[in-house]
């Protein structure tokens, strides 16, 4: 199942889908117990009662393991074995225990039976639920026989109202599996956006520096066979490979920083697609018209940056950008919800390294949180 793959605890979204899955889980199977709970207060014999509230208290707790392991993907497997195989024991106790419990008057096993068959689905594949429920159902109506109550009425209980609580139980599980699954598919979209621009700034750095290096190799080749003839001649060529050795350096620098390609149209684009496809809305402003090139690079690189912020340390439901251009200078603020205690802060390497690269450009970074809203502005100065 989906569920047996860890997932973020912190995210809140998930964290709240999986509290209302275990309220859900816990009423149905609770609601199922206080009946078992009526046949020990109309049972005459006072030990045999007490009895009887071991037994159901003891399922009751069973179950609630077992039902809170449903709903825990980051459980250990051995733990959920655990769990299960305690509940298959108190299950197997539970008929010479609370089976004579208001014998005749009361179905008193037959709801725990009804647990049983509803819990069947959480526990194993369909054709092991499906055995699960038909030897409990046997089990009803064995104890029917031996304390001489209502064989049809214990089959209804155990068959009729289990069938009802497993198709409910099985409805809820199905759903947190479906939300697993899609924050799963979310956390794995961002890591293959990240990849993908990991690939790109690859392929660029190979354009820039493989026909450099070729060239330099020539060159250099050129120089050393030249030195025992033509010094002159060989001395100019190494003053080539110095400069395209210098020029090459700068264009990887260019390529690294995002000076060379990088649009902030598209940049802007690409970082709300990716922020949608993981949950986060977002909408894509209007650049001011006349940002400089430069500035627009600077820009991009804080982009990159705040949107990459957003994705790790939050958990954003909302995420708003706004470019602004005011007199000589170009402002971005980026703001989201969701930020959590081990969000990035003014000391964080990537925010850092901006605020050096920033000033360097005599702009200015700052970063502020209120609550659970993080907001990031960069001003930079417009180039002409």
């Amino acid at each position: 199942m989906a569920q047996q793959a860890a997932v973020p605890r912190a995210d809140r979204r998930l964290r709240r889908a999986r509290y209302a899955t275990l309220v859900s889980l816990a009423t149905s199977g609770w609601a199922s117990l206080l009946l078992p709970a009526v046949g020990v207060l109309r049972e005459p014999d006072p030990v045999r009662a007490a009895l009887g509230a071991v037994g159901v208290l003891a399922f009751a707790a069973a179950q609630s393991a077992v039902l809170y392991a449903a709903a825990t993907p980051w459980l250990a497997q051995r733990r959920r074995r655990r769990f299960q195989a305690c509940l298959a024991v108190v299950a197997v106790l539970s008929v010479p225990v609370v089976g004579p419990v208001a014998a005749g008057d009361w179905p008193t096993w037959a709801w725990l039976g009804a647990s049983l068959v509803g819990m069947a689905p959480l526990l194993v594949r369909p054709p092991a639920a499906l055995a699960v429920a038909a030897l409990a159902v046997a089990v009803a109506a064995g104890v029917a026989g031996w304390t001489g109550g209502s064989l049809g009425r214990h089959l209804a209980v155990t068959g009729g109202v289990g069938t009802g609580i497993a198709v409910v139980n099985w409805f809820q599980v199905w759903f947190w599996d479906l939300l697993v699954e899609a924050r799963q598919g979310q956390a794995a979209q961002a890591r293959l956006a990240a990849t993908e621009e990991r690939l790109r700034l690859a392929r660029e750095v190979h354009d820039v520096l493989g026909h450099n290096l070729t060239v330099i190799a020539l060159k250099a080749e050129l120089a050393a066979r030249l030195a025992p003839s033509d010094p002159a001649r060989a001395g100019r060529e190494a003053a080539e490979v110095q400069r395209l050795a210098a020029a090459a350096l700068a264009e990887v620098r260019e390529t690294v920083h995002g000076y060379r390609t990088v649009d902030l149209g598209e940049q802007l684009a690409a970082v709300a697609g990716v922020l949608r496809s993981c949950g986060v809305r977002c909408a894509v402003p209007s650049l001011p018209a006349g940002l400089p090139a430069a500035t627009a690079g600077e820009l991009a690189a804080v982009l990159r940056e705040a949107s990459t912020n957003v994705l790790r340390h939050s958990r954003a439901g909302w995420c708003r950008i706004e470019i602004v251009q005011e007199g000589g200078v170009a402002r971005m603020t980026v703001t989201n919800d969701g930020a959590t205690d081990r969000g990035p802060d003014g000391r964080s390497d990537g925010l850092r390294g901006l605020t050096d690269r920033l000033g360097a450009a005599g702009g200015r970074l700052r970063v502020h949180r209120e609550g659970a809203v993080f907001t990031l502005e960069a001003t930079v100065p417009v180039a002409s």
